[in-house]
């Protein structure tokens, strides 16, 4: 079987993997350089990189790497260390680089208002593959998004119940009104999306979070909205809301641990959740939502 075929087939299906590649070899190793193995999501591998302990450690080391999504190089001093006696005349050293094998990063954009076409551009660029859903057909177009893996113009209700997002989607909600943001955010924090935004006031995120724990969601489904949406850039025309989205869209695809500059004051570590019962000023309530 291929590697490089089996990569394309797991990036397809959605699927995670890792592959490890010989980089560097110093002395007698039983394998070569440039040799590869992949690891699937269900722990079954195609190829090898030498066989025994090397690879059993490997194999671990892979599960790991696609759970981090972050590449790791790992030394194997075959020389020094009796459990990588593998029967053959051995003396060698060898890297060998892991590296995650992730499906594409999905975007499903609801709203296809001005905020939702700039983040479509700047969404494309950063690499994510682009589903657009709006109830206009006016509106949500091929012509409008030419680049979108996928455009619905659908009532919202009807599209979501075709949408099933896995955990490497992520979901932003510009729609043009308070009313279908709330159904729409109501569908997202029940799905296994890996980042979820909403762009808006801060009293329209308090107002929609408060009506949706009535209806009996629990409160920590919201703890992973971002909302108000995107990094804190002073960002105000379209153009540069959406690169402030993006931004953070990219920031959740790397997994940055590092604090960020969050537009949100709903994330804050000191958050003091008594606040949120005081009055607004009107600077807590400027808003950044979708013009129609």
């Amino acid at each position: 079987m291929d590697i490089y075929e089996e990569i394309v087939r797991l990036r397809n299906d959605g699927r995670r993997g890792a592959v490890a590649t010989i980089v560097n070899v110093r002395g007698s190793v039983p394998s070569f350089e440039t040799a590869k193995m992949l690891v699937r999501d269900d722990g079954s591998i195609v190829g090898t990189v030498g066989g025994g302990c090397v690879e059993a450690e490997i194999w671990q080391a892979a599960r790991e790497v696609m759970e981090s999504e972050k590449p790791r190089t790992l030394t194997f001093n075959l020389n020094q260390n009796p459990k990588y006696d593998t029967g053959l005349v051995c003396g060698g050293t060898l890297d060998i680089l892991i590296e995650p094998v992730l499906p594409p990063a999905s975007l499903y954009i609801f709203g296809a208002g001005h905020v939702a076409l700039s983040l479509y551009r700047t969404a494309i660029d950063a690499g994510f593959g682009v589903v657009v859903v709006d109830d206009r057909d006016s509106y949500a177009s091929r012509e409008r998004f030419p680049g979108a893996k996928e455009v619905i113009a659908e009532d919202y209700d009807k599209a979501m119940a075709k949408i099933s997002p896995a955990e490497t989607s992520y979901i932003v909600i510009v729609t043009r009104g308070h009313r279908d943001d709330m159904r729409v955010l109501r569908w997202a924090v029940q799905t296994q999306a890996r980042y979820i935004g909403m762009i808006g006031s801060k009293r329209k995120t308090i107002t929609i979070f408060r009506e949706l724990v009535k209806e009996g969601l629990a409160e920590q489904l919201f703890d992973r909205v971002h909302a108000p949406v995107g990094l804190d850039i002073g960002a105000i025309t379209p153009e540069e809301i959406a690169v402030a989205i993006t931004a953070e869209l990219i920031a959740a695809r790397r997994r940055v641990e590092r604090p960020l500059p969050h537009m949100s004051w709903f994330h804050s570590r000191n958050h003091d959740s008594s606040k949120a019962t005081k009055p607004l000023t009107t600077k807590d309530t400027k808003v950044h939502e979708e013009i129609p």
